[in-house]
């Protein structure tokens, strides 16, 4: 009997694996855009076996590769891509934006003016800790202009409230919030601004920096693991609805990584999680564990991981926080030669490209100004020059907001990808000429220049730092049109093709994956989006109106529009 048992074992399991693995989903007739090479390539047919691309071709191959039963999905003329991959966003803060009420352009019925501020507010506001938020916040796209504390306590004369403004940088309590949180004319600023009106002498209620993190910190307080899951599932939502497989959150915590962790290993999230914790908190880890793995998917090709260490250099250009080599335009409220500030000294920013270079860590760094960009590619040049280090880390600066031409030299040298934000052009391109001057405005986020140089790019969107429609950003950098409607630096437009590579095949290789995700490719994970149109045939104006009409994460269908 035990003979016969080892003899029919793998006969049966072979027919019990036949019997229950799930068809084979064809995908035909529609514009299939793999995304492999530098100029566009299309085919006939993709069949996705269980989690995997099993064939990419014609029509013919991929039915006889299909065999029996498979599923046929008709696209009907819609296109298919690589699912799009988050390479800098705030997965874990859009969750605790879901306690407040969105209000920024990218919400439901956005509010145009005041009035409509104000109503949305408290019709959806629910106190949470006590507080009611608003999140998104931005005075430029009121058409009445900014909201002032006078206005906040008329509006909420006892109920403490906070609007977090869309930088995530900055924000504005009302006289019961400051009260709440123990803030007078007289308190002290650590790392940031508590302005004060120089004709009163009263408190403006703008927060800016580390107080109003930490006033965030305060009012959204501690909750319940079962409500971060919720959270966690209403931002994975988001995500899918915009065509995401894998999504990244950046100055995760240790709190974040443990829940994020949890919540991918239960099921809770079923995209891929990717946590970017800053420097301190890559310290703590390091004590917990040495030999901490950086780069390694929880199950196997996916799941959640902790991607490398992220080391800041300086804050938002629009509130004249970048560290900039030369004076911003407009000083109004800052020394006569303002140029921003370094947060942190360049001793410690040395410290940690040798760390992550020593211990094989991928290095983050984040740097708007050209002299934040200089702070950060001085470390690497150094710590390359010390070691003998120069193979590709996938090194990242982040934002490389108004990096020069020169600079770029230095990314090319050292293997330095540029991860840029093309939003900022359309969120910021009215202030920037204002505040920076024209020369420097019109080089902001200058893709075509980074790609001419042989630099590889990636974009962003900041998310909740501006809107996670992926098709946004994509016109945003081939059109680099602002809110009111000028083109900004129009010699840095870039086609749709490579701003597409920013979120799928350059996305991946920013990651190390460009063996399992990114483009449509025989063996790869099949994370798939579908849209309504091709982003590569429309009208260029036209790329913000594309939909997501289905999103696909390793073979399965997660979002239907």
């Amino acid at each position: 009997m035990k003979l016969i048992h080892k003899i029919l074992s793998p006969f049966l399991f072979s027919i019990a694996t036949t019997a229950f693995a799930a068809p084979a989903t064809l995908y035909y007739n529609g514009d299939i855009l793999t995304m492999e090479g530098d100029s566009p390539k299309y085919v006939e047919a993709v069949l996705v076996k269980d989690d995997k691309i099993a064939y990419v071709g014609d029509m013919k191959g991929a039915l006889a590769e299909a065999g029996t039963n498979a599923n046929m999905h008709d696209l009907k003329g819609h296109t298919l891509l690589p699912g799009f991959i988050d390479t800098w966003g705030h997965f874990a803060l859009i969750a605790q934006d879901t306690f407040g009420v969105n209000v920024a352009y990218f919400s439901k019925n956005p509010p145009q003016n005041k009035s409509q501020f104000f109503e949305k507010l408290k019709t959806e506001g629910r106190p949470f800790n006590g507080w009611i938020v608003g999140t998104g916040y931005s005075e430029a796209l009121l058409s009445d202009g900014a909201i002032t504390l006078a206005e906040l306590d008329q509006a909420f004369p006892n109920t403490p409230v906070l609007i977090e403004n869309i930088s995530t940088l900055t924000g504005m309590v009302n006289s019961a919030g400051l009260k709440k949180l123990g803030i007078t004319p007289a308190t002290k600023a650590v790392n940031g601004f508590i302005p004060v009106d120089p004709k009163t002498g009263k408190l403006t209620g703008d927060l800016i920096g580390m107080p109003y993190l930490t006033a965030v910190a305060k009012a959204v307080g501690k909750y319940s693991q079962d409500l971060t899951f919720e959270s966690y599932r209403k931002t994975e939502k988001l995500y899918l609805s915009n065509g995401f497989t894998t999504a990244q959150s950046y100055e995760a915590s240790v709190a974040d990584i443990r829940n994020m962790r949890l919540a991918v290993d239960r099921g809770v999230v079923k995209v891929d999680l990717i946590a970017l914790p800053t420097f301190d908190i890559v310290d703590e880890l390091l004590k917990t564990n040495p030999n901490y793995q950086f780069g390694v998917y929880s199950k196997g090709d996916r799941g959640f991981k902790v991607a490398g260490i992220q080391v800041p250099t300086d804050g938002a250009p629009q509130l004249r926080l970048a560290y900039f080599t030369k004076p911003y335009l407009d000083t109004t409220g800052f020394s006569k030669d303002w140029r921003g500030f370094a947060y942190y000294p360049q001793s410690l920013i040395d410290k940690y490209v040798k760390l992550a270079y020593e211990k094989n860590i991928q290095y983050f760094g984040y740097s708007n100004g050209d002299a934040g960009i200089d702070m950060t590619l001085a470390a690497i040049d150094k710590v390359v020059k010390e070691t003998g280090i120069s193979d590709d880390r996938r090194t990242v600066i982040a934002h490389s907001f108004f990096v020069r031409d020169d600079q770029l030299e230095s990314y090319k040298k050292n293997k330095i990808m540029a991860v840029m934000m093309p939003n900022g052009t359309w969120l910021y391109g009215d202030v920037y000429p204002k505040v920076l001057g024209a020369e420097r405005a019109n080089n902001l986020s200058p893709l075509k220049s980074v790609h001419e140089k042989g630099v590889v790019t990636a974009l962003h969107n900041d998310t909740p730092s501006s809107g996670p429609n992926v098709l946004f950003s994509i016109w945003g950098a081939v059109n680099r049109q602002t809110a009111s409607g000028n083109t900004l630096g129009p010699e840095q437009r870039v086609d749709p093709y490579l701003a597409l590579k920013g979120f799928t095949s350059n996305a991946a290789y920013q990651y190390k994956e460009e063996g399992k995700k990114g483009t449509i490719t025989t063996g790869k994970l099949a994370d798939l989006v579908e849209l309504n149109q091709n982003p590569l045939k429309v009208n260029p104006k036209d790329i913000k109106d594309i939909s997501v009409v289905r999103t696909i994460k390793a073979g399965v269908a997660l979002y239907t529009n």
